[in-house]
């Protein structure tokens, strides 16, 4: 029996050298959320998941009791059957169910890939502004993650171009080229047919392979998108990751990666955790062979309502202040502040106030450049929350 006077065990001399800060212990969400990745709670087709998950679980319930489903340790075979028409019909991609491994959200599908091929000082491009949990992997594992700045096209070609033959004279070759190129996070643009061709080709030319973040591609407001990037390569240099926490749930931490078996066999043997979660795979197969095409309509119609929303409190609230691109899908908005404003201190003064936001510094591999820049996540908010969460944080920008 330990009573209320033991001494708490001191750990901190036994800590492996390298760890990252020590957490914080969660306080709740705030009032008003403009973080993370998370979704319409509105839109979440709860009875539709429910339905599913009696139906499969009296069908098949009983092949919980072996690890896989009796599917094999790629995932359950129903739902990568159900991702092999959807990639054809959405993405242009051909695959098999021997091409796609089932990971516990796109976050083990990165941790895998750049387990598989980087070491410590390795060289990757990356995109300048960019998904804050692929750039601090690659700076925990002491890789040198080089950024191509982004317009409205996405990432910039010609810089990647001048970057890879610089690179190239050097004798450096990168190990990946790291792209969201459909819905980027945090800018939402939209890599244009054009851009990707001269992309593969540069990637093909320098012998370089593209890593493909396609986490974001359901969410375009008119449902069209240009063919994947893994779909378009003849060169079988693609490897392609996606997820369903952007269109069905975050919480159900159900990712995917599409690649080659010359790849996919060496990242299939780092995936030691016996196979993910098994009943969110089978309660995702079931929903999604009926009810996938009639429920991303509607949430897409749904973010782009709050998308206008938002645009609209931050010209009533700001006004001239900020600027942003009016873009074609997603759940963020990547908004510029006036030079002098350091979003890192806003972040602070606002989350006292009960606004959470993403400063841009922990969005970019350039951090000067996004120091007046901010994330906004619009989705899980209502529509009066965004109007009063954005008069909120004009409120604590005027005092800054």
């Amino acid at each position: 029996m330990h009573s209320t006077t033991d001494t708490t065990f001191d750990f901190a001399p036994l800590l492996a050298p390298g760890l990252p800060p020590a957490a914080m212990r969660w306080t709740g969400r705030p009032k008003f959320d403009f973080t993370g990745g998370n979704n319409d709670p509105d839109q979440l087709p709860l009875q539709d998941l429910i339905v599913a998950t009696e139906t499969v679980l009296k069908r098949e319930g009983r092949s919980l009791s072996t690890y896989s489903l009796n599917s094999g340790p790629q995932g359950y075979r129903p739902l990568r059957e159900f991702l092999v028409k959807k990639l054809l019909a959405d993405a242009a991609i051909q695959c098999t169910v021997n091409d796609i491994l089932i990971t516990s959200g796109s976050l083990q599908a990165i941790d895998l890939i750049n387990h598989t091929l980087l070491t410590r000082g390795d060289t990757v491009i990356i995109e300048e502004d960019c998904y804050q949990g692929s750039i601090n992997r690659l700076l925990r594992m002491g890789v040198n993650p080089i950024g191509i700045p982004l317009n409205e096209q996405g990432m910039r070609i010609d810089v990647l171009a001048s970057v890879l033959n610089a690179l190239s004279s050097k004798g450096v070759r990168p190990k990946y080229i790291y792209t969201i190129p459909t819905v980027q996070n945090p800018s939402s643009t939209i890599m244009p047919t054009s851009h990707r061709e001269r992309l593969l080709q540069l990637a093909h030319t320098h012998g370089v392979p593209i890593f493909e973040d396609d986490c974001y591609a359901d969410l375009t407001w008119s449902g069209e998108r240009p063919p994947a990037l893994y779909a378009m390569s003849p060169y079988n240099n693609v490897i392609h990751i996606g997820s369903f926490s952007k269109s069905i749930a975050p919480a159900l931490r159900v990712g995917f990666i599409v690649a080659s078996w010359n790849v996919l066999s060496h990242i299939l043997s780092l995936k030691t955790d016996a196979g993910s979660g098994a009943l969110e795979q089978m309660v995702l197969a079931e929903y999604c062979q009926s009810h996938f095409g009639k429920h991303i309509v509607a949430l897409r119609k749904g973010l782009h309502n709050k998308f206008i929303t938002l645009k609209e409190a931050l010209h009533t609230h700001f006004g001239d202040a900020v600027s942003f691109d009016d873009v074609q899908g997603g759940i963020f908005l990547w908004v510029t502040l006036p030079e002098h404003i350091d979003t890192l201190a806003l972040f602070q003064q606002a989350q006292a106030a009960g606004v959470a936001i993403n400063p841009g510094p922990e969005w970019s591999v350039n951090k000067p450049h996004a120091r007046n820049r901010m994330r906004l996540c619009f989705a899980s908010l209502s529509h009066e929350e965004i109007h009063q969460g954005v008069a909120t944080l004009a409120q604590v920008y005027r005092s800054l």
